[in-house]
């Protein structure tokens, strides 16, 4: 009958709520703590705004480099395993963090210890994020027919998580630095037991040749490029990313120079950005159910378009906010259009490596827009918006049009 849950569902759900659901929430909302907060906690500890830029940068630098060994470390070991030792590394790291800042609160033992944190945080919190999504793929090709339903609730959860970890992060900071990273090494502790539960991923032979970095990139390349479905897909999505990346970069000076608003109000933009994005990509599990993948991000896509071309052009503030919280709200769809394909086509065993290979070129965008940010005149980053903004559109329309009988997206 339909409207009945069978046992075999009912358990099949409880499994995906215990092993996959619960280990990704604490695992996220321990990331986005860790990420904003401690540049947080460099700025309460050496007051240098410098220091704290640099920390940005210490946390990012080390996740990009750490994409290759996480993918061809997951391959090999497993993702419960390496979602396990990340998690406990990192909440080892934060503990011995919260030790020294209660030792030493301030002076040059504080100052290079949050540093080194940041950096090492980084790296650990790219290989949990690589293990969980590898578990989330394989909790999706289980799902048949319903795994962009899987997706989406994990990109819901990571949104929830980019909302609430920043401002839990900030709050905790008031009671103290050693009191917030205490709190940070909870939840890595109880992500790390939680990833216990984690069901196994398929793992090479153990007699399989050990790749280095490069050659995990490679080889994921390879499998990208074996499946045009996927590869049109990344290097729209990829095109696109430059205008998304170009208003993030330049969201500071628009907000503030050009519209006269305070400092909170960019946050704000983001806030309303990531809430639009939730109501996206719930409405998204519906319309895929309805529609299929493909009538959904052709969708997205062209309201991404039109959204980062009037963006360039907004009058206003209030115009601003809404046009960029249209425009996150369809990249949520084109997520979860993304990640509904790759657990489909990517084979299990070279998932990691080619998850890697994926979010590289995916964010190959961003420093390039922080670049061309940085060498645009204030006054003439409108029009460059709008350019960034047309090649986005003409990016996204080649790859669904190539995409729009390909079986992959009309199954």
């Amino acid at each position: 009958m339909s409207g009945c849950v069978t046992p075999r569902h009912a358990r099949y759900t409880a499994g995906l709520l215990r092993g996959i659901y619960l280990p990704r929430t604490v695992e996220a909302l321990a990331s986005a703590m860790a990420t904003y907060g401690i540049p947080l906690l460099v700025l309460t500890t050496t007051g240098s705004a410098a220091l704290t830029g640099l920390a940005f940068a210490l946390e990012w630098v080390p996740r990009l480099a750490a994409f290759g060994w996480a993918g061809a470390v997951v391959d090999r070991r497993g993702a419960s395993v390496v979602f396990f030792l990340a998690s406990l590394s990192r909440a080892l790291a934060l503990a011995a963090g919260a030790v020294i800042l209660v030792l030493h609160p301030a002076g040059t033992v504080a100052s290079v210890s949050v540093m080194a944190l940041a950096a090492t945080t980084g790296a650990l919190t790219e290989f949990s994020y690589i293990a969980a999504e590898t578990a989330g793929a394989g909790a999706s090709r289980r799902a048949g027919a319903r795994a962009h339903r899987v997706q989406a609730g994990l990109l819901g959860i990571d949104q929830t998580a980019n909302l609430a970890g920043p401002a839990a992060a900030g709050l905790l900071l008031l009671a103290g630095p050693p009191q917030m990273l205490t709190v940070i090494t909870v939840f890595s502790t109880l992500a790390a037991l939680l990833a216990l539960r984690t069901p196994p991923s398929p793992v090479t032979p153990a007699r399989a040749p050990r790749g280095n970095r490069s050659a995990g990139l490679l080889a994921g390349w390879r499998t990208i490029r074996s499946l045009p479905a996927l590869g049109w897909l990344v290097a729209g999505l990829t095109v696109s990313n430059l205008a998304t990346g170009l208003l993030q970069a330049a969201g500071p000076v628009i907000v503030v120079n050009h519209f006269g608003q305070p400092v909170t109000a960019v946050g704000l933009v983001w806030s309303a950005a990531a809430a639009a994005t939730l109501l996206s990509v719930a409405l998204c599990r519906f319309a895929i159910d309805r529609l299929g993948l493909w009538p959904v991000g052709a969708t997205c896509a062209a309201l991404a378009s039109l959204a980062c071309l009037a963006a360039g052009q907004a009058p206003d503030y209030f115009s601003y906010l809404v046009l960029v919280a249209v425009l996150m709200a369809a990249e949520g769809g084109l997520a979860v259009v993304l990640r509904t394909l790759r657990s489909r086509l990517i084979p299990p065993n070279r998932f990691g490596s080619t998850l890697s290979a994926t979010i590289l070129i995916l964010l190959l965008p961003f420093p390039i827009a922080g670049v061309l940010t940085a060498l645009t005149p204030p006054d003439a980053l409108g029009p460059v918006i709008t350019a960034c903004a047309v090649l986005q559109a003409l990016g996204l329309f080649l790859a669904f049009t190539r995409l729009r009988t390909d079986p992959a997206l009309r199954a």
